[in-house]
Formats: structure tokens, C-alpha cells, sequence
């Protein structure tokens, strides 16, 4: 078959079949790169594919902090949670957003969700510290911080 016949959807003749773009993978390696605006694009690109993919939405909601959009984070974040709301990334990264909006109730509660199950594994030990000193704070209506020193 000739190539014109396999651009415009002929029979293929068992030869290598085009692959789908891997556009999480492209996100993740864009926002390593610091280029959060284009990572974003593939982000909402991998979402076409797998509209409640946790993974996809935590990622954005993180480029869009980065981005200063803080309110388009807030609603990622409340997606990935409608997915799975054991979700604890989610649940830390939204607290936090909740803070900074001066939300102290959604911040609690927010930050309990994550602490009655929090992340395994040994960095995971620096999220909750500062996620029990937060909460704490927030409960005697002390001053918080944001989050983003850690």
C-alpha cells in the first residue's frame, strides 16, 4: 500500500501503526522544564483521553498554583477528590488553597481528611509535621503559613 493510501486511512499493510502521544508523559516533562502554560495544554489534552485520571488532575492543579491561578487549582484539585476522595495529595494541596483564600473551615477540614490517611513512606513524615503544626495553628486561630516553604 502506498503511503498516500495509509495518510488518508487506507488499509494498512501491517506495517508499524502510528502511536497515540503520550501527553501526560509530555506535561510532566514541560513542567520540569518550567513551561507550566504548555504543560497545562497536554495536561487538558491527556484529560480528553482520561477525564478522571487523579493523577492528571493533581498535576494540573499544581501547574495552575504555579501559574497563579489559584482558583482553576481549587477546582482540579475538587475533581481529583470527586474521583477518589481518600485522595491525599489532594486533600493537602487544596487546604492549602483554602488558606491562602482565607477559608480556615475548608482548610480544616481539608487537613483532616489528609492526616486520617496520609501518605506512606519516609519523605511523606515532613508533609504531615506540617500538616498537624498547620492544623493546630488553625485551631487556636493562630497565624498559618501557606504552605509553600516546604
Amino acid at each position: 500500500m502506498s503511503w498516500w493510501s495509509r495518510l488518508t486511512g487506507g488499509k494498512s499493510d501491517g506495517g508499524p501503526k502510528p502511536q497515540r502521544l503520550d501527553y501526560l508523559s509530555e506535561a510532566m516533562a514541560l513542567e520540569r522544564q518550567g513551561d507550566y502554560d504548555a504543560a497545562l495544554t497536554s495536561y487538558r489534552l491527556a484529560l480528553r483521553d482520561r477525564p478522571n485520571d487523579t493523577k492528571i488532575l493533581q498535576n494540573m492543579a499544581i501547574a495552575f498554583t504555579k501559574t497563579s491561578r489559584p482558583e482553576e487549582a481549587i477546582r482540579a484539585y475538587k475533581s481529583a477528590l470527586d474521583a477518589d476522595p481518600d485522595l491525599s495529595g489532594a486533600h493537602y494541596g487544596l487546604a492549602f488553597l483554602l488558606m491562602k483564600r482565607g477559608d480556615r473551615p475548608g482548610a480544616e477540614e481539608h487537613l483532616e481528611a489528609f492526616l486520617a490517611k496520609p501518605p506512606a513512606g519516609a519523605e511523606s513524615e515532613r508533609w504531615v509535621r506540617h500538616a498537624e503544626d498547620t492544623l493546630d495553628k488553625l485551631r487556636s486561630g493562630g497565624a498559618i503559613s501557606d504552605g509553600t516553604e516546604q
